[in-house]
């Protein structure tokens, strides 16, 4: 009877250990990571319900917790559309950027040129503003037309093309008329004419400069004029002066 109670004890306190060996790892040992593929379809079910924020958590998580994963050069494209459909147009022209540089033999770089021109051409605001990535997106979407001329952005891109340069001859119109409202002709005509000769591509802007330059060069001219006799009689009045 001893011996079966005793036997009895030991299996008990045996379940007890495992038992409690398994409650201690529940609550000391961390939790397992997801997966590669859990946090990509994660993150994809989050780009599906537009909520780009969270994507973009899932993506870099996903880059920068499985470097090497199957799934780690999809993520970070998609994060660099995650980017792009939430308005962050300079994080996701950096991002395409950094796709291209690390993928360049990609199938889908004739998107990601295409993608980063828009990111760039984008974060143009208004005329009054510096045009440095009108200018950097005009050279990507050159770049989609010679290099893949058959993509299906590549008619999409030359449309683009056009765009910026429009946008570029307004931003000189702009400055010009500035001096010229300014009364500063001689650097109105010389914009005037520099917008002559660089936008030829944007007739409506060119030839209303080159109106602009003439008058600006009439003004310019009868400027330095009155400046010199105004010098000369200066000089007279002092001559009559020491006299």
């Amino acid at each position: 009877m001893r011996k079966k109670l005793l036997r009895i004890l030991l299996i008990g306190a045996s379940l007890f250990m495992f038992s409690g060996c398994g409650i201690i790892d529940m609550i000391y040992l961390p939790p397992a990571e997801d997966t590669a593929q859990e946090i990509f379809e994660a993150a994809n079910d989050a780009m599906s319900e537009k909520n780009f924020v969270r994507a973009v958590q899932l993506y870099n998580k996903l880059r920068d917790t499985y470097p090497f994963s199957p799934y780690t050069r999809d993520a970070e494209l998609s994060l660099a559309d995650a980017y792009f459909l939430d308005s962050e147009y300079e994080l996701a022209a950096e991002t395409y950027k950094d796709f291209e540089s690390l993928h360049p033999r990609h199938e889908a770089i004739p998107y990601v040129l295409y993608q980063t021109g828009m990111s760039l051409m984008k974060q143009f605001r208004s005329i009054d503003r510096a045009t440095t990535e009108l200018q950097e997106a005009y050279d990507y979407f050159n770049r989609l037309r010679q290099v893949y001329p058959d993509s299906p952005y590549a008619k999409s891109a030359e449309e683009h093309m056009v765009t910026c340069r429009r946008l570029m001859a307004e931003h000189e119109l702009y400055i010009a008329d500035v001096f010229w409202h300014m009364k500063k002709y001689g650097p109105a005509w010389r914009r005037y004419e520099y917008i002559v000769t660089t936008f030829p591509d944007v007739p409506q802007v060119a030839e209303h400069a080159q109106e602009k330059s003439l008058a600006a060069y009439h003004n310019y001219r009868e400027e330095q004029g009155r400046e010199v006799r105004e010098k000369r009689q200066g000089s007279w009045k002092q001559w009559f002066r020491w006299l």
